[in-house]
């Protein structure tokens, strides 16, 4: 079986930890700045919050940013619950916005008009999560506008898009964003097991990121209470309620030594993809369409079926490869068809697009290590299915 994805890791990533394994810090040790200090290098942030997962780095977001019960929070109806499970966490109120057919981020035209509406009826989001979906970054410069326009912060769920650039940018430059995340998942292009991070340019919200990683706890001075004992060197105080989302020396070890070859890891997966490009031409499929303006991080490779060129559906397509022993995936399920969403009563006839979507896409096999073999087998079955009745 080629599955759709999967983990690579090589002898430099385990010598990596078992190097922090034999030495003094399993956790709160010097890997975690390490990390943090790459993240910043390669992304041009000022400031790096490396967690223990992607979830955990957007739940935190939200809380720096200050949402907070009766806020609104608006994301991608095509992403991992994630992101917007963040925003119930803090006791917001949950909406979406449709995607673009074209590269299925956000669809600025729909945010425009919901944003207008939004405004009349004063249910304006605080707080918007754009998702760069497959690592393909959002237009971000026109959602920078809508934010100074309509005043609310601007997170990037960049979880697929480390290494992507927007306008010659990095992802996770902050340059359009109060804040973005990364994840560093098992499958992600870069891992460290599990583990994410939060890049900014604001100290504000870099200081509170931090606090409430580690359970809002300080060594600040200022911040001692008045007591009747002597402060010892390693007193501290807890000045908010935070959380222990901390990642361990290990894992940071894991995914700092993966960065180190981040640009090889990016180059391999272009070629598949444009493996991929080139070897599904005249097919009765759809493919992303990437603006010049933005360089993908090539996470995902999603494909739809053009319903007005076959007959043939998704199921039978995805049946047929499993049969051949290859694997797709399908990211995602609209999140508010989850049976946990079913009580906040969506419609889905309220995004158009997102329906089409789901029900025409699916993602090919992308993964470092796929060779061209398997590619070869991957393009000729497909081909296979649409021009065989």
């Amino acid at each position: 079986m080629i599955p759709y994805t999967k983990h690579n890791i090589n002898n430099s990533d385990i010598k990596a930890v078992v190097k922090v394994l034999k030495s003094k810090n399993l956790t709160q040790g010097p890997e975690i700045e390490l990390l943090e200090n790459s993240l910043k290098k390669l992304t041009k942030s000022k400031y790096a919050t490396v967690v223990n997962s992607s979830t955990s780095a957007l739940h935190i977001s939200c809380l720096a940013l200050g949402l907070k019960k009766g806020d609104y929070l608006w994301t991608s109806t095509t992403s991992f619950v994630a992101s917007s499970n963040c925003g119930l966490y803090c006791d917001a109120k949950i909406d979406f916005v449709d995607i673009d057919l074209n590269d299925y981020n956000i669809d600025i035209n729909q945010l425009k008009k919901k944003l207008k509406k939004a405004k009349k009826k004063n249910k304006l989001p605080k707080i918007l999560i754009v998702v760069h979906l497959a690592g393909i970054s959002c237009k971000m410069s026109e959602i920078k506008k809508l934010s100074k326009i309509y005043k609310f912060f601007v997170i990037e769920d960049a979880c697929h898009a480390l290494s992507g650039k927007f306008k010659n940018s990095m992802v996770g430059s902050c340059k359009y964003s109060d804040i973005t995340t990364f994840s560093f998942h098992a499958i992600k292009n870069i891992t460290a097991g599990e583990g994410g991070a939060a890049m900014t340019n604001n100290s504000e919200i870099s200081k509170k990121l931090n606090l409430l990683r580690t359970h809002g706890i300080t060594r600040e001075k200022k911040f001692f209470s008045k007591k009747n004992f002597k402060i010892l060197p390693t007193h501290y105080e807890q000045i908010l309620l935070g959380y222990n989302f901390r990642l361990t020396d290990f894992q940071a070890a894991l995914a700092r030594n993966q960065l180190k070859r981040l640009k090889k890891i990016f180059t391999e997966r272009k070629k598949i993809c444009d493996f991929y490009d080139k070897n599904l031409i005249n097919l009765p499929i759809i493919k992303s369409k990437i603006s010049r303006e933005i360089i993908s991080g090539y996470h995902l490779y999603i494909i739809r079926i053009d319903q007005t060129k076959t007959k043939k559906k998704r199921f039978e397509l995805v049946n047929y490869l499993l049969k051949k022993k290859i694997s797709v995936g399908f990211h995602y399920i609209p999140i508010y068809s989850h049976y946990y969403y079913k009580k906040y009563k969506f419609k889905i006839d309220d995004f158009p697009n997102t329906k089409i979507f789901s029900n025409t896409a699916i993602s090919l096999p992308l993964y470092n290590g796929l060779n061209k073999k398997n590619l070869k087998r991957i393009t000729t079955q497909i081909g296979r299915f649409f021009n065989n009745d």
